[in-house]
């Protein structure tokens, strides 16, 4: 893997273009300088932070005796030896509620028993819902807490099982159940704060840290949908279905790599479709700027009337990848996803932007500032977001339709100057009896300094939206914000915002009032 192996000699900084999934994993980064008012002394060294992706498995009881399978996959960090916090994703795979997917925020202590047992209590708080009308989900809000007890190996991973108990406060969803869970512990290097100097490339004091390839692709896809396929409700599906969203890409050794994929419908007759597929592949080079790569994965998936049953979408294709730089390709692909207890199935088409970088591949040892010679030093924020819909169009919603609608959701940001960043967001409803309601966009904003602690921004973006009876169209929506912001700490800040939103081909258009806690930090990518 040619291209993502090798490393420059550069030593300035130099700006990048947006990866946004890697800053869901907490690591991908790009260089800035100019900070002034915000950086901090660089540390003499690091220590790298506990990182954990969980998947877990469960089955939630449902008015009526219905069953409804789940699976989550949550990206955790350690804060302390007792404290995890981070994010997460819960959807349905089994039973009849397709489509039923939440978004939120997760905290986690844990108690060691010894080098391989540890006991664990958490809570998860997260928004959406679907496949449910406004009665299972209610506004959307969900409640998680859990205790549990994990078995660590190794070479293998952890292994856990407990007890969970999920409700919808406002909905009818109240269930208690046992849970099995996998986890994959990793190291991320992140320093809290913007750090003022970046890592030499003129010193040879020691081994310098080596990197580990990764891949971050915009996705716009298409399916085909054969004529034999029909909606939930037994009527004819339409014959296209466009989506947009985002794919990260982790090697695991030269050729074989995990995926992660999320996206969502803005275009066509099923708006409010989303789906989240965690998978692998194999690369193959051909040539040194061309590679084929073979790639099948499986997730929650549904919503927008798609016949995907209890909610398991599995997909799988080839791509035909052609580099354009060192760091960018165009990758075509076909494939064919298909939903296995429905008749939801389509020929699917995807044209990605790549960009492929290099992540430090570290341990739990302290690493010394002077070993990242071969990174660049790059700032993030990641910020959590409440935002409040205000009816600004008679038919905004097909109903409640002066009621507001509040959402939960994740903003992450990377600043490519002082003044700039592009950034990524995804929310979901919690209140307003728009349980199913959710959105993902990406775009750009500024930022500037008004004194030592206060700051203004201003954003625009554009991406998919739909559920909730929300009137989206096809799904395609537009957004602008404005946001007053006031620094806590070097790395806390608190924002008030202040847009609009509009649905580019349905009625939907909303007024926005938001408060947003963001945190920001520096992580490393191979020069």
């Amino acid at each position: 893997m040619t291209n993502l192996m090798k490393h420059t000699a550069c030593h300035a900084p130099r700006f990048r273009p947006l990866t946004i999934a890697s800053l869901c994993a907490g690591a991908l980064c790009w260089p800035m300088t100019g900070l002034a008012q915000d950086t901090i002394e660089s540390p003499t060294e690091l220590s790298p932070t506990p990182t954990a992706w969980r998947m877990t498995a469960e089955t939630l009881k449902l008015p009526g005796g219905e069953k409804m399978g789940m699976v989550a996959g949550n990206l955790l960090f350690d804060v302390s030896d007792k404290l995890r916090l981070g994010v997460g994703s819960y959807g349905a795979v089994q039973g009849e509620r397709g489509g039923f997917i939440t978004l939120g925020v997760a905290g986690e202590v844990q108690q060691r028993l010894s080098p391989s047992w540890l006991v664990h209590a958490g809570l998860f708080v997260g928004a959406g819902g679907g496949n449910g009308d406004n009665h299972l989900a209610g506004g959307g809000l969900m409640l998680r807490g859990d205790a549990g007890l994990t078995y660590a190996t190794a070479d293998y991973g952890n292994f856990g099982v407990g007890v969970s108990h999920v409700r919808f406060p406002s909905g009818e969803i109240a269930s208690t159940q046992p849970y099995l869970q996998y986890e994959y512990p990793v190291y991320s290097l992140l320093n809290p704060g913007w750090s003022a100097t970046l890592p030499s490339s003129g010193s040879a004091w020691m081994d310098a840290v080596q990197s580990r390839p990764n891949e971050f692709a915009l996705v716009a896809r298409s399916y085909q949908i054969p004529s034999s396929v029909v909606r939930d409700d037994g009527q004819p599906q339409h014959s296209g279905m466009q989506l947009l969203g985002a794919e990260w890409l982790s090697y695991v050794d030269e050729r074989w790599f995990l995926r992660l994929d999320s996206e969502g419908a803005m275009g066509g007759q099923s708006a409010g479709y989303m789906q989240i597929l965690a998978g692998g592949g194999y690369r193959l080079p051909l040539t040194r700027s061309t590679a084929i790569k073979l790639h099948a994965a499986a997730g929650p998936a549904g919503g927008g009337g798609a016949d995907t049953g209890g909610g398991l979408l599995l997909d799988a294709g080839v791509s035909l990848q052609q580099n354009l730089t060192k760091r960018t390709a165009l990758e075509l692909s076909v494939g064919e996803v298909r939903a296995p207890d429905r008749s939801f199935k389509a020929r699917s088409v995807s044209l990605k932007l790549n960009y492929q970088f290099g992540l430090p591949g570290v341990s739990s040892t302290a690493v010394p500032w002077s070993a990242l010679r071969d990174f660049d030093a790059e700032y993030l924020r990641v910020r959590v977001a409440n935002q409040t819909y205000f009816k600004a169009a008679p038919q905004w919603r097909n109903q409640f339709v002066e009621q507001p609608v509040s959402n939960l959701g994740v903003q992450l940001d990377y600043f490519v100057s002082p003044h700039w960043f592009v950034t990524g967001q995804g929310l979901a409803a919690y209140a307003g009896k728009a349980g199913a309601y959710m959105t993902g966009q990406v775009g750009m904003g500024t930022q500037w300094p008004v004194s030592e602690h206060w700051f203004v921004e201003g954003e625009a973006l554009l991406g998919a939206a739909g559920g909730g009876g929300l009137a989206v169209g096809s799904g395609l929506v537009a957004q602008a914000n404005a946001a007053a912001g006031c620094r806590l700490s070097k790395s806390l800040s608190l924002m008030a915002t202040a847009g609009r939103i509009n649905a580019l081909q349905g009625d939907f258009k909303a007024n926005v009032v938001g408060l947003t806690l963001a945190y920001q930090f520096t992580g490393f990518v191979a020069k």
